[in-house]
């Protein structure tokens, strides 16, 4: 489902965009802003009605007027994952930023069910740092914060 809306509000990086009835895009879908000075991503958090949406910008608000059209993607945002992505630079939505083009590969939404706790290794690989101190009063586990 791709429908367009209009935007109707923007304070700082909230953005509220009207929609016609029935075309309320889903919690969490993500809806593109082409008119403006550069393409934005919104990402829509909440109803508000039934013909208004509140959506978070996930870049520069800069230039964003009221009157522009939003369209929505109908799904959410999916970013790349897998051995394409190893070395690369990529912004919030995914889209590479580091001049070696677009990044090849499977592409995941960005909300998805937590795996379960059966799939997850527990493992507990210390990783030396080659500092004596740290290694031997707090030693860094491996994959950690």
């Amino acid at each position: 489902m791709s429908s367009r809306g209009i935007i109707r509000q923007i304070i700082g990086a909230v953005v509220d965009v009207e929609f016609d009835y029935g075309e309320l895009p889903l919690l969490y879908h993500a809806l593109d802003v082409v008119d403006g000075p550069v393409p934005i991503v919104l990402e829509v958090q909440q109803s508000i009605g039934d013909r208004m949406v509140r959506a978070i910008a996930l870049g520069v608000t800069d230039g964003l007027q009221r009157g522009m059209v939003a369209v929505s993607r109908g799904t959410t945002i999916e970013v790349p994952v897998g051995e394409g992505t190893l070395g690369r630079i990529l912004n919030v939505v995914g889209d590479s930023i580091d001049n070696q083009g677009e990044v090849l590969g499977p592409r995941k939404s960005i909300h998805r069910a937590p795996p379960a706790y059966s799939e997850l290794e527990a493992s507990a690989h210390i990783l030396e740092t080659g500092i004596k101190v740290i290694d031997l009063i707090a030693p860094l586990v491996k994959g950690g914060k």
